[in-house]
Protein backbone atom coordinates (compact mmCIF):
# COMPACT_ATOMS: atom_id res chain seq x y z
CA UNK A 1 0.00 0.00 0.00
CA UNK A 2 1.54 3.49 -0.80
CA UNK A 3 2.96 5.73 -3.17
CA UNK A 4 2.77 3.01 -5.70
CA UNK A 5 0.24 0.54 -6.64
CA UNK A 6 -0.65 -2.26 -9.24
CA UNK A 7 -4.16 -1.85 -9.10
CA UNK A 8 -4.61 -0.70 -12.52
CA UNK A 9 -7.24 1.78 -11.85
CA UNK A 10 -5.98 3.79 -9.13
CA UNK A 11 -2.73 5.91 -8.11
CA UNK A 12 -2.21 5.24 -4.40
CA UNK A 13 -4.13 3.21 -1.91
CA UNK A 14 -4.37 4.24 1.53
CA UNK A 15 -5.05 1.89 4.14
CA UNK A 16 -6.10 3.61 7.81
CA UNK A 17 -6.41 0.11 9.35
CA UNK A 18 -5.55 -3.47 8.25
CA UNK A 19 -8.26 -6.36 9.23
CA UNK A 20 -11.85 -6.99 8.40
CA UNK A 21 -13.69 -10.21 8.04
CA UNK A 22 -15.43 -12.24 4.72
CA UNK A 23 -18.98 -11.18 3.68
CA UNK A 24 -19.59 -13.04 0.88
CA UNK A 25 -18.37 -15.53 -1.67
CA UNK A 26 -16.25 -12.60 -3.26
CA UNK A 27 -13.98 -13.26 -0.13
CA UNK A 28 -13.03 -16.86 0.04
CA UNK A 29 -9.43 -15.85 -1.79
CA UNK A 30 -9.13 -12.71 -0.08
CA UNK A 31 -5.61 -10.93 -1.32
CA UNK A 32 -5.75 -8.96 1.38
CA UNK A 33 -6.46 -11.40 4.16
CA UNK A 34 -3.39 -13.46 2.18
CA UNK A 35 -1.19 -9.94 2.36
CA UNK A 36 -1.48 -9.21 5.99
CA UNK A 37 -1.73 -12.49 7.35
CA UNK A 38 0.15 -14.60 5.44
CA UNK A 39 3.47 -12.15 4.99
CA UNK A 40 2.67 -9.55 7.55
CA UNK A 41 2.09 -12.21 10.10
CA UNK A 42 -0.97 -10.06 11.41
CA UNK A 43 -4.12 -11.73 13.11
CA UNK A 44 -6.65 -8.89 12.11
CA UNK A 45 -8.94 -11.16 10.22
CA UNK A 46 -12.38 -12.14 11.56
CA UNK A 47 -14.81 -10.50 13.05
CA UNK A 48 -13.85 -10.72 16.74
CA UNK A 49 -9.72 -10.36 15.54
CA UNK A 50 -8.49 -6.78 16.25
CA UNK A 51 -7.77 -4.29 13.73
CA UNK A 52 -4.64 -2.71 13.57
CA UNK A 53 -4.78 1.56 12.80
CA UNK A 54 -1.74 2.40 10.71
CA UNK A 55 0.81 5.66 10.94
CA UNK A 56 2.61 6.60 7.96
CA UNK A 57 0.39 6.02 5.54
CA UNK A 58 -1.86 9.31 7.30
CA UNK A 59 0.73 12.11 6.40
CA UNK A 60 2.01 10.68 3.30
CA UNK A 61 -1.50 11.19 1.67
CA UNK A 62 -0.76 14.89 2.78
CA UNK A 63 2.22 14.73 0.84
CA UNK A 64 0.03 13.70 -2.32
CA UNK A 65 -2.81 16.13 -1.80
CA UNK A 66 0.34 18.84 -1.42
CA UNK A 67 1.95 17.61 -4.81
CA UNK A 68 -1.25 17.70 -7.37
CA UNK A 69 -1.90 20.67 -5.64
CA UNK A 70 1.06 22.39 -6.81
CA UNK A 71 1.16 20.41 -10.23
CA UNK A 72 -2.68 21.03 -11.02
CA UNK A 73 -2.69 17.16 -11.73
CA UNK A 74 -5.13 15.13 -9.97
CA UNK A 75 -4.73 11.82 -8.49
CA UNK A 76 -6.64 8.85 -7.83
CA UNK A 77 -6.19 6.99 -3.91
CA UNK A 78 -8.01 3.88 -3.42
CA UNK A 79 -9.35 3.72 0.23
CA UNK A 80 -8.74 1.17 1.25
CA UNK A 81 -7.48 -2.12 -0.48
CA UNK A 82 -6.32 -3.96 3.26
CA UNK A 83 -10.10 -3.16 4.75
CA UNK A 84 -13.23 -1.92 4.57
CA UNK A 85 -14.20 1.63 5.67
CA UNK A 86 -17.62 0.94 6.47
CA UNK A 87 -17.21 -2.03 8.64
CA UNK A 88 -18.83 -2.38 12.27
CA UNK A 89 -16.23 -3.09 14.30
CA UNK A 90 -15.31 -1.00 17.07
CA UNK A 91 -11.82 0.06 16.11
CA UNK A 92 -13.27 0.87 12.64
CA UNK A 93 -16.42 2.89 14.08
CA UNK A 94 -13.49 4.90 16.53
CA UNK A 95 -10.89 5.23 13.37
CA UNK A 96 -13.50 6.42 10.54
CA UNK A 97 -14.48 10.20 11.42
CA UNK A 98 -10.60 10.31 11.12
CA UNK A 99 -10.66 9.22 7.31
CA UNK A 100 -13.77 11.75 7.13
CA UNK A 101 -11.28 14.41 8.19
CA UNK A 102 -8.36 13.73 6.05
CA UNK A 103 -10.83 12.96 3.01
CA UNK A 104 -12.26 16.43 3.62
CA UNK A 105 -9.05 18.24 3.88
CA UNK A 106 -7.28 16.55 1.00
CA UNK A 107 -9.70 18.43 -1.98
CA UNK A 108 -6.97 18.04 -4.51
CA UNK A 109 -7.06 13.99 -4.72
CA UNK A 110 -10.21 11.90 -6.33
CA UNK A 111 -11.13 9.32 -3.48
CA UNK A 112 -12.11 6.14 -4.58
CA UNK A 113 -14.20 3.97 -1.54
CA UNK A 114 -15.23 0.56 -2.12
CA UNK A 115 -17.15 -1.59 -0.01
CA UNK A 116 -19.51 -4.64 0.23
CA UNK A 117 -21.00 -3.35 3.40
CA UNK A 118 -23.43 -1.06 0.79
CA UNK A 119 -26.10 -1.29 3.67
CA UNK A 120 -24.09 0.81 6.10
CA UNK A 121 -22.91 3.93 3.57
CA UNK A 122 -25.67 6.08 4.46
CA UNK A 123 -25.49 5.49 8.05
CA UNK A 124 -21.38 6.13 8.00
CA UNK A 125 -21.28 9.14 5.98
CA UNK A 126 -20.17 12.66 7.66
CA UNK A 127 -23.28 15.28 8.39
CA UNK A 128 -21.60 17.11 5.89
CA UNK A 129 -21.81 14.91 2.81
CA UNK A 130 -24.78 16.97 1.40
CA UNK A 131 -25.26 16.24 -2.22
CA UNK A 132 -21.74 14.04 -2.08
CA UNK A 133 -18.33 15.59 -1.84
CA UNK A 134 -17.26 15.94 -5.30
CA UNK A 135 -13.50 14.26 -4.64
CA UNK A 136 -15.28 11.04 -3.41
CA UNK A 137 -16.25 8.19 -5.24
CA UNK A 138 -18.20 5.45 -3.95
CA UNK A 139 -18.17 2.18 -4.69
CA UNK A 140 -19.83 -1.47 -3.97
CA UNK A 141 -17.77 -4.99 -4.81
CA UNK A 142 -20.52 -6.66 -6.90
CA UNK A 143 -19.24 -10.61 -7.64
CA UNK A 144 -22.40 -11.96 -8.68
CA UNK A 145 -26.05 -11.70 -8.96
CA UNK A 146 -26.33 -13.22 -5.50
CA UNK A 147 -24.94 -9.82 -4.12
CA UNK A 148 -26.93 -7.32 -6.52
CA UNK A 149 -28.66 -5.76 -3.97
CA UNK A 150 -25.77 -3.77 -2.77
CA UNK A 151 -26.45 -1.46 -6.26
CA UNK A 152 -29.39 -0.92 -4.87
CA UNK A 153 -27.98 0.58 -1.91
CA UNK A 154 -25.50 2.60 -3.71
CA UNK A 155 -27.64 4.19 -5.85
CA UNK A 156 -29.28 5.82 -3.24
CA UNK A 157 -26.67 7.87 -2.23
CA UNK A 158 -25.66 11.25 -3.73
CA UNK A 159 -21.70 10.71 -4.58
CA UNK A 160 -19.95 12.09 -7.71
CA UNK A 161 -19.30 9.51 -9.17
CA UNK A 162 -20.97 5.80 -7.97
CA UNK A 163 -18.93 2.71 -9.30
CA UNK A 164 -18.98 -1.18 -9.45
CA UNK A 165 -16.12 -3.47 -8.86
CA UNK A 166 -17.44 -6.64 -10.89
CA UNK A 167 -14.13 -8.57 -9.05
CA UNK A 168 -13.98 -11.14 -8.49
CA UNK A 169 -16.12 -11.87 -11.44
CA UNK A 170 -17.77 -14.72 -10.53
CA UNK A 171 -20.88 -14.90 -12.40
CA UNK A 172 -22.85 -13.07 -15.29
CA UNK A 173 -24.85 -9.94 -14.18
CA UNK A 174 -27.00 -9.84 -17.20
CA UNK A 175 -29.85 -7.70 -16.94
CA UNK A 176 -28.23 -5.47 -13.72
CA UNK A 177 -29.64 -2.03 -14.10
CA UNK A 178 -27.26 0.81 -14.21
CA UNK A 179 -29.34 3.54 -13.53
CA UNK A 180 -27.49 6.21 -11.35
CA UNK A 181 -24.04 4.28 -12.16
CA UNK A 182 -20.73 5.71 -13.61
CA UNK A 183 -18.62 3.26 -13.76
CA UNK A 184 -17.97 -0.54 -13.78
CA UNK A 185 -14.35 -2.15 -13.36
CA UNK A 186 -14.32 -5.41 -14.59
CA UNK A 187 -12.03 -8.02 -13.18
CA UNK A 188 -11.48 -11.90 -13.33
CA UNK A 189 -10.25 -13.57 -10.15
CA UNK A 190 -6.38 -14.30 -9.76
CA UNK A 191 -3.99 -16.22 -7.90
CA UNK A 192 -3.85 -19.57 -6.13
CA UNK A 193 -6.75 -21.43 -6.80
CA UNK A 194 -7.94 -18.70 -8.80
CA UNK A 195 -11.92 -19.79 -9.97
CA UNK A 196 -12.46 -18.94 -13.98
CA UNK A 197 -14.61 -16.78 -15.25
CA UNK A 198 -15.92 -16.08 -18.96
CA UNK A 199 -15.88 -13.42 -21.58
CA UNK A 200 -19.45 -13.42 -22.18
CA UNK A 201 -19.48 -12.04 -18.80
CA UNK A 202 -17.48 -9.18 -19.67
CA UNK A 203 -18.82 -8.67 -23.17
CA UNK A 204 -22.38 -8.27 -21.71
CA UNK A 205 -21.25 -5.71 -18.92
CA UNK A 206 -19.50 -3.42 -21.60
CA UNK A 207 -22.57 -3.54 -23.88
CA UNK A 208 -24.82 -2.85 -20.96
CA UNK A 209 -22.28 0.11 -19.82
CA UNK A 210 -22.22 1.08 -23.79
CA UNK A 211 -26.25 1.21 -23.47
CA UNK A 212 -26.44 3.05 -19.83
CA UNK A 213 -23.74 5.61 -20.58
CA UNK A 214 -21.45 4.08 -17.81
CA UNK A 215 -17.63 3.97 -18.69
CA UNK A 216 -16.20 0.55 -18.40
CA UNK A 217 -12.79 -0.80 -17.51
CA UNK A 218 -11.60 -3.96 -18.30
CA UNK A 219 -8.81 -4.80 -15.41
CA UNK A 220 -8.01 -8.47 -16.20
CA UNK A 221 -9.68 -11.92 -17.02
CA UNK A 222 -9.47 -15.07 -14.67
CA UNK A 223 -5.91 -16.27 -14.16
CA UNK A 224 -2.94 -17.44 -11.87
CA UNK A 225 -1.16 -13.87 -12.19
CA UNK A 226 -2.59 -10.23 -11.68
CA UNK A 227 -2.87 -8.52 -15.32
CA UNK A 228 -3.94 -12.04 -17.05
CA UNK A 229 -5.84 -10.80 -20.38
CA UNK A 230 -6.00 -7.29 -20.05
CA UNK A 231 -7.67 -7.37 -23.49
CA UNK A 232 -11.49 -8.13 -24.26
CA UNK A 233 -12.11 -9.19 -27.57
CA UNK A 234 -8.57 -7.57 -28.70
CA UNK A 235 -9.04 -4.62 -27.35
CA UNK A 236 -8.12 -2.90 -24.38
CA UNK A 237 -11.10 -0.74 -22.50
CA UNK A 238 -10.16 1.17 -19.79
CA UNK A 239 -12.33 3.85 -19.19
CA UNK A 240 -12.68 6.11 -16.32
CA UNK A 241 -16.02 8.48 -15.46
CA UNK A 242 -16.80 11.61 -15.59
CA UNK A 243 -18.10 13.41 -12.55
CA UNK A 244 -21.85 13.47 -12.01
CA UNK A 245 -22.01 17.53 -12.21
CA UNK A 246 -20.54 17.66 -15.32
CA UNK A 247 -22.35 15.20 -16.91
CA UNK A 248 -24.60 16.95 -19.53
CA UNK A 249 -25.88 14.41 -21.75
CA UNK A 250 -25.19 10.68 -22.66
CA UNK A 251 -23.81 11.30 -26.14
CA UNK A 252 -21.00 13.50 -24.48
CA UNK A 253 -20.44 11.13 -21.92
CA UNK A 254 -19.27 8.72 -24.44
CA UNK A 255 -17.88 11.00 -26.58
CA UNK A 256 -15.38 11.39 -23.72
CA UNK A 257 -15.01 7.92 -22.37
CA UNK A 258 -13.75 6.85 -25.86
CA UNK A 259 -11.24 9.45 -25.79
CA UNK A 260 -9.85 8.49 -22.71
CA UNK A 261 -9.96 4.88 -24.22
CA UNK A 262 -7.77 5.77 -26.65
CA UNK A 263 -5.66 7.95 -24.52
CA UNK A 264 -4.76 4.99 -22.29
CA UNK A 265 -4.32 2.85 -25.18
CA UNK A 266 -1.85 5.20 -26.18
CA UNK A 267 -0.03 5.69 -23.31
CA UNK A 268 0.32 1.70 -22.59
Amino acid sequence: MGESTKISWTDHTFNPWMGCERVSEGCRNCYAATFVGGRMGLEVWGKTAPRQVTKTPWQQVRTWNRKAAETGIRRKVFCASLCDIFEDHPTANATRPRVWDLIRECTALDWQILTKRSHRIASCLPDDWGDGWPHVWLGVSVEDLRVACRVDDLRKIPAAVRFISYEPALGPLTGLDLTGIDWVIYGGESGPGYRPDSEVWAWEMYVNCRSSGAAFFHKQSAGPKPGTGIELRGHVIQEFPLLRPYVRDLSERNRVALALMVQNKGDQ
